[in-house]
């Protein structure tokens, strides 16, 4: 499947979210009420096969709310500030 997957993207037949294990899910999982359990969408996210590009997508646009590539917000701020930091030190 992994390389139906990178074929598909290369050529633009499907996006990574054709291939994402939420689609169909129910979204309150992913965009739980303050406080509530976020075990169930992480462990969906911990085994799709497109994690990282939800993870990318999601810190590229600044998501502000919801579990994306199995990281909550504040996971996902971290995750900026590591990569701010990486890009000040190569730049």
């Amino acid at each position: 499947m992994q390389s139906k997957l990178i074929q598909a993207l290369a050529i633009g037949e499907l996006s990574w979210q054709d291939y994402a294990n939420c689609r169909g899910a129910d979204a309150d999982l992913f965009f739980p009420e303050r406080g509530a359990s976020t075990r169930k969408a992480k462990s969906i996210c911990a085994a799709c096969e497109v994690r990282a590009e939800c993870l990318d997508y999601a810190v590229e646009m600044g998501e502000k709310f919801g579990i994306w590539g199995g990281l909550s917000e504040r996971e996902r701020r971290r995750v900026r500030r590591e990569r701010s930091q990486r890009e000040r030190k190569v730049g």
